[in-house]
C-alpha cells in the first residue's frame, strides 16, 4: 500500500502506530487521531500517488523533518 509506505518512509520517527483496516466495497479511508484525512467515498476516487502523504504533511507534519536514513 503506497500511502502507508510513504507515511512510514518519511515519518517513521514520529508515527508510533499505523494500522490498515480493510473495508467492504472498496472503502479507502485514512484516519489520523480519530480525524478523517482522506476518504475515497467523499472524493469518488482512490487517492493519487503521494496525495495522502501531502495531506498528512499539510495537516500534521508542518515543521517536522523527514526521516533521514
Amino acid at each position: 500500500m503506497s500511502a502507508a509506505h510513504d507515511l512510514l518512509h518519511d515519518y517513521q520517527h514520529v508515527i508510533s502506530d499505523l494500522t490498515l483496516v480493510t473495508g467492504s466495497k472498496g472503502v479507502f479511508d485514512v484516519v489520523v487521531d480519530d480525524e478523517l484525512l482522506y476518504s475515497k467515498k467523499s472524493t469518488g476516487r482512490h487517492a493519487n500517488a503521494g496525495e495522502v502523504l501531502e495531506l498528512f504533511r499539510d495537516r500534521y507534519a508542518q515543521g517536522v523533518e523527514v526521516y533521514e536514513r
